[in-house]
């Protein structure tokens, strides 16, 4: 029978996040073989991980990881079940190796990022139920963004965290030359360009993006407010409203949280002609944490 030493009990702890008790019934099952143990450990991890994956996940941290280069990032929003294992250390290591690897594989989908090894090997489906077993709590990748800049392209992509992970936001803007996109006055336009969304709130970039059929029923509403009045005055009254619209949902037509006598589109043509150079606020995605949305979309430029 193999001698179970502490020490040997200890490393397969550390590997594993698992129960001294689990881990020393393991290597004595394993005949001392630490590799054969933590095998043992996350099969049975993954059994038990099952029983509370359907449990739900609301709690979490949105999560970000921009490469050196600054011409990738990603926004991930990360779910548990409780506030006190979001702020795990398990919980938080583990979300900047999932946020890494969507940043440098290119996934498209949730299910590919599952189904992606982790640096130690296993794959990120494995290694999460070995977390949640760990945690005793579900864990699930809601969702994600990845902006990328195209090779030769000026710019940067950004991000900004609030609130310790409560909110997240991932911008992209390009400008039409590499230096302008490292002068120091162009990346802090940048950063408040990443404060305003996070705390303004826009949805869409301008008002061009703004969907077609909302625009309609928006009109409907503000005409139905002035019914009565005449044709040409309400048309008047209907436009004054929509551009009161537009200054709440469009980025550029925000009034700036730092200069509200300004817009944000105001700042961009200061930053232009500072710079001497195009400045274009590409996309940019805003997640609240658990805030009831569709998944966003993975968006990418080659």
């Amino acid at each position: 029978m193999a001698d179970i030493t502490p020490a040997i009990v200890k490393a397969l702890r550390e590997k594993t996040n698992a129960g001294m008790m689990d881990c020393k019934r393991a290597l004595t099952e394993a005949g001392g073989d630490i590799e054969k143990a933590e095998s043992l450990l996350r099969q049975k991890g993954i059994a038990s991980a099952g029983k509370k994956a359907s449990r739900h996940a609301k709690e979490g941290a949105v999560v970000a990881f921009i490469q050196p280069t600054g011409k990738v990032g990603v926004l991930v929003e990360i779910n548990c079940e409780t506030d006190f294992v979001a702020k795990n250390e398990i919980f938080t290591s583990f979300t900047k190796e999932i946020s890494e690897e969507i940043a440098a594989a290119k996934a498209k989908t949730v299910e590919d990022v599952l189904e992606a090894p982790t640096s130690s090997g296993v794959l990120f489906k494995e290694a999460i139920a070995s977390k949640i077993a760990a945690l005793g709590e579900n864990m699930v990748i809601r969702r994600f963004a990845r902006f990328q800049i195209g090779q030769g392209n000026g710019g940067l992509v950004a991000s900004y965290i609030h609130l310790q992970g409560k909110v997240g936001v991932l911008v992209e803007i390009s400008c039409g030359l590499e230096v302008t996109a490292q002068h120091e006055g162009f990346r802090d336009f940048v950063k408040d360009i990443t404060l305003q969304i996070a705390a303004a709130h826009p949805t869409c970039v301008s008002r061009d993006q703004v969907d077609s059929s909302l625009i309609a029923s928006e009109r409907e509403i503000y005409k139905a407010q002035v019914a009565g009045k005449p044709e040409n005055i309400v048309e008047k009254i209907v436009d004054g409203k929509m551009d009161k619209f537009y200054s709440t949902t469009c980025l550029l037509e925000q009034a700036c949280i730092k200069n509200p006598d300004i817009c944000v589109k105001d700042l961009v043509a200061t930053k232009e002609k500072e710079l001497s150079d195009k400045i274009v606020i590409t996309r940019f995605v805003r997640y609240g944490l658990g805030e009831e949305s569709g998944e966003a979309p993975v968006e990418e430029q080659a």
